[in-house]
């Protein structure tokens, strides 16, 4: 839902940027250093997101394993590794 909320603002401000652009090659050259930036910040945003998943993927994935051995600690199994 973010991702979808992220895209739409993107486009909204690209669009936005291109409407302010037509009015002079000043500002068009202006516009299109925002829409880099802009652009260049929804690249980031969405690996950082990326990051955040995976983090939390691995976290969750270690948390699981942890519950699992201390499961079979308190059971007396032999083998305690999952």
């Amino acid at each position: 839902m973010n991702i979808n909320k992220n895209k739409s603002l993107l486009v909204l401000t690209i669009v936005a940027a291109l409407g302010l652009a037509a009015c002079s090659e000043q500002k068009a050259e202006t516009a299109g250093e925002k829409i880099d930036h802009v652009v260049s910040d929804a690249k980031d945003a969405t690996s950082d997101m990326g990051d955040s998943i995976k983090d939390a993927a691995t976290d969750a994935g270690n948390a699981v394993e942890d519950a699992c051995e201390n499961v079979k600690d308190g059971l007396g199994a032999e083998d305690k590794d999952c």
